[in-house]
C-alpha cells in the first residue's frame, strides 16, 4: 500500500467516527508517522501501532486552555502494514488503531480498550 493510500485510509478512518464524538474532540491533531521511534530508557525494540501523547478530556481543568498545544494521535504506517497481510486488513488495522488512539484522548485505558475488543 502506497503512502497516499495508506493517509486515505487513515482519512477515512477519521470520517468514520460519529459526528457527536468527533465533534467532542478537543485540540487534538492526527499525524502519520513511518515508524515509532523509542526514547531513551524505553525498550529499543518497542514496536507501536499509534500513539496518543496529550491531556484526555477527563483530566483537563479549567487552567488546561490557556496556550495549551494540540494533542497529538500518530499512526504508524510501516507497523501497520508489516502485520496486515492484505489491504482489507490494512483498513481494518488502521480503523481499529485510530478508534484506540482517539478513545484515549477520551480517557479510556488500554485494559478498558482491550475488553471492549478495540486493542
Amino acid at each position: 500500500m502506497s503512502a497516499d493510500e495508506f493517509e486515505a485510509a487513515v482519512s477515512d478512518a477519521l470520517d468514520s467516527i460519529p459526528d457527536k464524538l468527533a465533534r467532542a474532540m478537543d485540540n487534538v491533531a492526527v499525524f502519520i508517522d513511518d515508524d515509532y521511534v523509542p526514547g531513551p530508557g524505553e525498550d529499543p525494540d518497542t514496536v507501536l501501532l499509534g500513539i496518543y501523547e496529550g491531556v484526555p478530556l477527563t483530566e483537563r481543568d479549567s487552567w488546561w486552555d490557556a496556550g495549551s498545544l494540540p494533542d497529538r494521535i500518530t499512526i504508524f504506517r510501516e507497523p501497520i502494514l508489516e502485520i496486515c497481510s492484505s489491504r482489507e486488513d490494512v483498513i481494518h488495522e488502521v480503523a481499529v488503531t485510530v478508534v484506540h488512539e482517539i478513545a484515549h484522548h477520551f480517557g479510556i485505558s488500554d485494559d478498558r480498550l482491550h475488553e471492549l475488543g478495540w486493542g
